[in-house]
């Protein structure tokens, strides 16, 4: 077969209409599809599974039965418990105590983390050790403790006891490895030749704190002061004695809780520990969020 040229042809056209239409008969290669369901990582659909089932087993379970068990009187039921006096002071009492604390330790906590590992000086080891002493004492220990020294026989004639500030002396002991031990880590990492650099530019120690390092920073001391904000909400064994318990003025809400399981008031005290979940939960998941938003930018900024 020759073409109008006399050449013989090979079989391929050479009308460019023509090739356009055989490439759009020929289907495009597809790649794998996506799908919600697919497993990836390490550990497999096996190892997913047995974490998801702990979680299910360890909170998911009594997070749903204490919920049920907050609605067994109805929404209304709910409603009235949760919104009684006594319940929202302290709900009140409760939160704002907890905000106090979380600033408290934002600052105080990235101070001591500075200190530890920009610092040296003699005794670093045992001050770094001391910082996780509240994860070890029970908080009952910590109460004790607390009522020794700031109670009604002060050795230093310092009374706390049955006071609000002595509520935020006794979250602040045990909230204040959070925040630690969340901004030590990032700041080991952090460059110093950055820092170096900003100082050798004339810029004050100030300045380099705030424009270099606390950038970084930020993520780790948010998510830090939430976990503090967090644990100081559901905190009972520190306050319970230092805090003297009195209704409207230093209830915490836990002990309000425990107040109302003893009157034998369990659904009462079932919608107030869900209310009290709901603001704990609702607080780590703007931090985190914030948190997250934070170092993206910080992400994008380098």
């Amino acid at each position: 077969m020759t073409d109008s040229s006399g050449h013989a042809g090979t079989g391929a056209t050479s009308d460019p209409g023509v090739a356009v239409k055989l490439e759009k008969s020929v289907p495009a290669p597809r790649g794998p599809r996506r799908s919600w369901l697919r497993v990836t990582g390490s550990v497999g659909p096996v190892g997913i599974g047995v974490a998801v089932l702990w979680l299910s087993v360890i909170v998911l379970l009594p997070l749903a039965a204490l919920t049920v068990s907050s609605f067994e009187d109805g929404w209304s039921g709910f409603w009235d418990a949760v919104t009684a006096p006594a319940a929202l002071d302290s709900l009140r009492i409760t939160v704002g105590v907890s905000v106090v604390v979380a600033v408290l330790n934002v600052v105080m906590g990235t101070l001591i983390a500075w200190v530890l590992v920009r610092d040296e000086f003699p005794g670093k080891g045992i001050v770094n050790a001391l910082i996780d002493l509240p994860f070890a004492l029970p908080t009952i220990v910590a109460s004790i403790v607390l009522l020794s020294l700031y109670g009604p026989n002060s050795p230093i004639d310092i009374h706390l006891n049955a006071t609000q500030p002595g509520l935020v002396v006794a979250l602040a002991f045990v909230t204040l490895p959070f925040v630690v031990r969340s901004v030590q880590p990032v700041l080991i990492e952090v460059d110093k030749e950055v820092e170096q650099a900003a100082l050798s530019l004339g810029a004050s120690n100030w300045v380099t704190f705030r424009r270099i390092v606390l950038p970084t920073l930020a993520p780790a001391i948010i998510s830090g002061g939430g976990l503090a904000f967090a644990r100081a909400i559901g905190e009972y064994g520190s306050v319970v004695l230092i805090g003297g318990n009195i209704p409207r003025e230093t209830q915490m809400t836990s002990q309000y809780i425990q107040q109302q399981i003893e009157v034998d008031r369990p659904v009462n005290a079932a919608a107030v520990s869900v209310a009290l979940l709901a603001i704990s939960f609702a607080s780590l998941l703007v931090l985190r969020l914030l948190a997250e938003r934070t170092a993206r930018k910080e992400e994008a900024a380098r």
